[in-house]
């Protein structure tokens, strides 16, 4: 079996090559999945008959000019051998495969099992496979299985009505499975195979293309457990301790009992010191409303480790959904790109699934263009939501973005992904002096955002978010005041 990695279609000859940390926005890094051209229809001659071929035309053709008789006997022994191997009637006639594979969804480094059912209605030889994966998964291990089977357990597959099945002696039936592993986050097509079928004698082979069907690779979710909340909570029913007074379990105070309350709330030591009863005092607990907005204005690459700008965004955005849902608050997601996507505000752990779900296209994104891109729909941010903006600050144009977000109030927090430095060469001054431009360039970009009051942390692909959320508990986060 092998496996073939399919081109881009883009990628001609003489292309410029991509300046290493930084990718064309235009231009997405994993090309669509193209299957390769059909396999001829019907049985074709296989490998042994055009040796043979090779050997008795070689043999005549130097019979003929050296004038050697022996060699008309090594051409008269591969007429036979061909001869020997030509099918005969048992060959089979039809043909049929299916492939099952499972999970239709996984996380990134998951394994998929993928099963290829192969029945034939005649005598069979050798089975060979070819595959051609989609840029998404790998192949770890394929492994091949066959038997034979009686023409009534085929059944209509393969050798069509009844009537036929006593026409196919020594049907068999053959299994590949396969098992990949999902290499990148996506929708993906896990490919194609084609299985060759040779007759009894190996002289002829038929090949069927099966699809192995598609995939939805989630990513891995950054650990997250902290969850910083804003001043203000909406009023209804959380975990998160809020300022006011109400039902919760932190005590705050005491004071004087009302009747009615309940006993079980005195503050005996207050009651016995002050000659009165004194009840204890709570704060009200809050659920949080938070929305995740993803940059995807472009795709960067470290060139230090490899790592993707666009990955680890939605790692991390993923760990921040994740953390406030297990808070049960309510959270969305908005993507920022060549389009603008967006998923309401809601909770629950099915919610999660629906996060990722609707960001696995982003992709496409970056291919086109959206005007008045800064202008975010009311609908995709519920008043006084948190928002997380988890961007590289690779484009000026995700500054409007944030811009608007403090405008209308809403608290903001910055999650920067790092990008890494351009790589310049040593001797090169205008290198290094675009790279000092370039550095000021994204420091400018930090101060401006610092001085409008939006913090702005740097999470480190592969830490733990908590790290940089961390800062953010010591106050609450505050919007603009209206």
């Amino acid at each position: 079996m092998t496996a073939t990695a399919p081109t881009a279609p883009g990628a001609a000859a003489g292309a410029p090559a991509r300046a290493p940390g930084v990718s064309r926005p235009g231009l997405p890094d994993e090309a669509p999945f193209l299957a390769p051209a059909p396999p001829p229809p019907g049985w074709r001659a296989g490998e042994r008959t055009l040796r043979l071929l090779t050997v008795a035309t070689v043999a005549a053709a130097a019979a003929l000019l050296t004038g050697q008789a022996w060699l008309l006997g090594l051409f008269i022994a591969a007429a036979v051998l061909l001869a020997l191997a030509a099918p005969g009637r048992d060959r089979p006639t039809r043909l049929s495969a299916t492939a099952v594979s499972e999970p239709a969804r996984c996380f990134e480094g998951e394994r998929i099992s993928v099963r290829i059912t192969l029945d034939h209605d005649g005598e069979g030889g050798l089975i060979d496979s070819a595959l051609t994966l989609g840029p998404g998964v790998t192949l770890v291990s394929q492994e091949l299985r066959r038997r034979e089977v009686g023409p009534q357990e085929i059944g209509s597959q393969a050798v069509g009505p009844q009537e036929n099945a006593s026409q196919a002696p020594g049907a068999g039936r053959a299994t590949i499975d396969l098992v990949l592993a999902a290499a990148r986050w996506g929708r993906w097509s896990l490919g194609t195979a084609d299985v060759d079928l040779y007759d009894s004698g190996g002289a002829a082979r038929r090949t069927v293309r099966v699809e192995l069907g598609e995939v939805q690779v989630f990513p891995v979710p950054t650990a997250a457990g902290l969850t910083p909340i804003p001043v203000r909570l909406p009023e209804r029913l959380g975990e998160h301790t809020t300022r006011q007074n109400g039902e919760g379990v932190e005590v705050t105070g005491v004071r004087p009992h009302v009747w009615g309350e309940r006993q079980r709330r005195i503050h005996w030591p207050s009651t016995t010191r002050r000659g009165s009863i004194q009840i204890n005092q709570f704060s009200a607990e809050r659920a949080a409303d938070t929305v995740v907005l993803l940059d995807t204005l472009g795709d960067f690459r470290d060139p230090d480790t490899g790592a993707s700008t666009l990955d680890e965004t939605l790692r991390a955005a993923a760990g921040l959904a994740r953390g406030y849902l297990r808070k049960h608050d309510r959270v969305g997601v908005v993507s920022v790109g060549g389009t603008t996507r967006w998923l309401r505000a809601r909770t629950g752990g099915q919610h999660f699934y629906r996060i990722v779900e609707s960001v696995l296209e982003v992709r496409k994104d970056l291919a086109y263009r959206t005007p008045e891109l800064h202008r975010l729909p009311p609908a995709a941010l519920p008043p006084g939501a948190l928002v997380y903006a988890v961007t590289p600050l690779a484009d000026q144009r995700i500054l409007d973005v944030l811009g608007d977000l403090a405008d209308r109030g809403n608290p903001l927090v910055v999650v920067e992904i790092p990008t890494g430095d351009p790589e310049v060469e040593a001797d090169d001054e205008v290198g290094a002096l675009a790279l000092r431009l370039w550095r000021a360039d994204r420091e400018a970009m930090r101060f401006a955002l610092r001085n409008r009051g939006v913090p702005v942390v740097s999470h480190v692909p592969g830490e733990t978010l908590d790290l940089v959320l961390a800062p953010l508990l010591r106050g609450r986060i505050q919007g603009r005041t209206r």
